[in-house]
């Protein structure tokens, strides 16, 4: 180890894939994040950051604790969507392979990840990356990687890391803490720890409205798990997985690393978690509110002002699990029932963003959603509107998941239609802070119906509106759907639970 200034690689690949979006492209990466060299080092000690928050975490607790020299290789992340490329892929994979080569002795290395990526050839590029990295620096060379807890994670992932860092939030809140925590985990390493890393698997793969943190089962489980961490115990990670991904490695997942080679403590603090879980899987279900049960929430809360306001989560159609972000489901029945005082955020349609900056400021015209789309749930839907604002969508975020982040929705506008105010963007994404709505001038806190294209994200930026008893998630199709018996799951093994009632889980021995 360079004892004065330890030299450690610094690198990322991140992307939640959802196997029946379209398929994810350079154009989408290059649009979210696609970095090299020195900017990653500019981006990693700026505010804003546009990068996810554990990579300014890991630097600022790296500068804290000592000298270090950080090696900055390439940064790829991108909004979710479909598998990527993989031609592309390989190339990132070929060009940290020659940054690895070319940077001479490292000390460790720091991957921003995600853990639920898919690519046109393989169902685990994460575990490939991972690979190579280990192949070029050798087994006595530290490597961390930071996860969403929306991870797929196979054997071949935590092969060959010395430290599995997942989230412990959802709504993700602590992507900056974990990334502080990497750094911490990493300067122990480079003291001489020796760490082991365990994983158990269920055949479970639960909706991910199901899998909030603040309530229920998954928020048990994760906070029973962080009071086993002391001793030997160094972090308990448990990943839900993303069932979208429709792959083999699949489902939820008791990662646990140990200190001092103590591979068994944490297989066996796996299997408890696991078995803790297993008992109460039935509790992994949600039910969701019908559409035309929604449209009449709306439809009440802007005739009956005494009424609490309500938020309605479009959940089968969120762009931060694949979606795209343009169903017209919601915005075809609120307008048709003539429902007031209603904001929808956001409509992914680049195209009428575009016709809407034509137009012009207060102008009117036929407005004509998904001129431009072929996916099967993206229906066109044509409105008169009015153009209320437009926008050149540059934002940095105030709370939630984007507060302190720069981000870009593109063109945008505010169009009225009726009594329903439509914020549509250019750049695909999911709507979870109120800037990404204030940006067009919308008053929240006087909308009676406020939609969002959202999971759950929303609720880390939103609850300074809407209190828990004011959200519905409605029941619209879509790539995100929790429904998840209307998919045609080809990848998946079966039988899993909740699709098979029935599914049977024998515990491993170790």
């Amino acid at each position: 180890m360079s004892s004065t200034s330890p030299r450690i690689a610094i690198l990322g690949f991140a992307i939640e894939c959802n196997r029946f979006s379209p398929v994810t492209t350079a154009a989408d990466f290059a649009q979210r994040l696609d970095i090299r060299g020195p900017e990653i080092l500019r981006q990693a000690r700026s505010e804003p950051c546009r990068s996810t928050a554990d990579l300014p975490g890991f630097f600022g607790q790296m500068d804290r604790s000592g000298a270090w020299t950080p090696v900055p290789l390439r940064m790829i992340l991108s909004q979710p969507g479909g598998p990527v490329e993989q031609p592309f892929f390989d190339a990132f994979l070929g060009e940290i392979d020659a940054g690895l080569s070319a940077a001479g002795a490292l000390d460790g290395v720091f991957v921003v990840s995600h853990g639920a990526a898919l690519t046109t050839g393989s169902d685990d590029p994460d575990g490939d990356l991972y690979a190579l990295i280990r192949k070029r620096v050798g087994p006595g060379v530290p490597v961390i990687g930071v996860f969403d807890l929306h991870a797929n994670v196979s054997e071949k992932m935590i092969e060959h890391l010395d430290v599995f860092v997942g989230y412990l939030e959802n709504p993700h809140t602590d992507i900056r803490e974990r990334g502080i925590e990497a750094a911490q985990h990493m300067r122990e390493l480079l003291a001489g720890a020796k760490t082991a890393v365990a994983m158990v698997k269920l055949p479970l793969r639960p909706p991910s409205i199901t899998l909030l943190t603040a309530t229920g089962p998954y928020s048990e489980m994760i906070r029973y798990g962080q009071t086993q961490v002391a001793g030997d115990i160094m972090n308990v990670s448990i990943m839900a997985g993303f069932v979208f991904s429709d792959c083999p490695k699949g489902g939820y997942s008791a990662i646990v690393t140990a200190r001092n080679g103590n591979r068994r403590a944490a297989f066996d603090l796996a299997l408890d978690l696991c078995q803790r879980t297993w008992a109460m899987r039935q509790r992994f279900r949600k039910e969701m509110t019908s559409l035309d049960d929604a449209v009449k929430l709306a439809v009440t809360a802007g005739r009956d002002h005494a009424t609490p306001a309500v938020l309605l989560a479009d959940v089968g159609d969120n762009p931060g699990g694949g979606g795209r972000g343009n169903t017209t489901y919601l915005l075809r029945g609120l307008v048709e029932a003539g429902a007031d005082g209603v904001v929808i955020g956001i409509m992914n349609d680049a195209a009428l963003a575009a016709e809407a900056h034509h137009s012009g400021l207060g102008t009117s015209f036929a407005a004509r959603f998904n001129r431009n789309e072929k996916d099967s749930f993206s229906l066109p839907f044509e409105a008169p509107a009015t153009v209320a604002a437009l926008s050149d969508g540059a934002i940095v975020g105030r709370r939630g998941l984007l507060k302190g982040a720069a981000a870009s929705m593109g063109p945008s506008a505010l169009l009225q239609i009726g009594g329903v105010a439509v914020v549509v963007i250019s750049n695909r994404q999911q709507c979870m802070d109120p800037v990404q709505l204030e940006n067009l001038g919308v008053d929240i806190a006087a909308a009676r119906t406020v939609v969002l294209k959202s999971r759950g994200h929303f609720r880390a930026g939103f609850d300074e509106f809407f209190a828990p008893e004011q959200i519905f998630e409605v029941d619209c199709p879509g790539l995100t759907s929790p429904a998840l018996h209307t998919f045609a799951w080809t990848r998946t093994p079966r039988p899993v639970y909740p699709l098979d009632e029935n599914t049977t889980w024998v515990p491993p021995v170790a």
